[in-house]
């Protein structure tokens, strides 16, 4: 265990640094959660039936778990890159733990999210979004909202080990923008038709969402809706659970592995 910190704690530093030396990449993932919340906020929020305020105030939480989910695309594009250019065989001569790679990866993008969600925070309170819940419940739905990307990157790290190709790669993981449109991040889920409204409410991120929404005081949790959606910070713990005990043994046999 303590050579796993260890070698996890030098792959969070690579990590780090490695986003340092692509601050495009940086920039865009900071700024494009905002680009969405201000488009929705004011061109979506004016076709809806709330009031532009209380749209942008249901919205921001969604945004913030999808920004959570596109784990899955950054944990596949970058295992993926390290794969096709030789680094992961490289770092499987050295004489560390199988796991502190992908642990260290996974690590550093909950690092990098938790920065970036201060920026996000800061334009959505400018736009009217509060918080109305508690101080305990705030830090509750924060720290929720940050174990929900780091269970999503491990995903997305599998799938690049998977993949080994960076364009392929980057081609399936832009099909991950769909998720969020399949949940109640942008629109509540009670005006979906019978069968969409099933896959929608267990669709993991509208658990999360509606955990976060609850715990902000945004918004109660919606009558009748699945056991996942009904309970949400049961449920959201429940689909992190799950996404962890899947993906990590997976992406650290598949690192371990390589080829075979």
């Amino acid at each position: 265990m303590s050579m796993l910190a260890y070698d996890g704690t030098a792959m969070l530093g690579r990590q780090l640094l490695r986003i340092r030396n692509n601050p495009g990449l940086l920039i865009l993932t900071q700024t494009m959660p905002i680009s969405m919340l201000l488009f929705f906020g004011y061109v979506f929020g004016s076709a809806l039936a709330m009031p532009g305020e209380a749209y942008r105030s249901f919205l921001v939480p969604g945004l913030l778990v999808a920004t959570a989910a596109g784990g899955i695309m950054t944990g596949m594009f970058q295992a993926a890159q390290d794969t096709h250019r030789g680094v992961a065989d490289r770092f499987r001569t050295l004489p560390m733990s199988r796991a502190a790679v992908p642990l260290g990866q996974a690590a550093a993008d909950v690092v990098v999210t938790a920065a970036g969600t201060v920026p996000f925070v800061l334009v959505g309170l400018a736009v009217g979004w509060r918080v109305e819940g508690g101080p305990l419940q705030a830090v509750a739905a924060f720290g929720l909202l940050l174990l929900f990307r780091f269970a999503c990157t491990w995903a997305g790290i599998y799938l690049g080990l998977l993949t080994r190709d960076e364009e392929a790669a980057g081609q399936l993981g832009g099909a991950t923008f769909l998720l969020p449109l399949l949940s109640s991040a942008y629109i509540p889920t009670s005006g979906l038709s019978g069968w969409l409204r099933t896959v929608a409410e267990w669709n993991p991120i509208s658990a999360v969402t509606t955990a976060l929404r609850d715990l902000f005081g945004n918004a109660p949790v919606p009558d009748g809706a699945a056991w996942p959606v009904a309970h949400p910070v049961a449920g959201s713990l429940l689909w992190c659970a799950v996404l962890l005990g899947v993906f990590v043994p997976l992406a650290v046999r598949q690192y371990a592995h390589g080829e075979r």
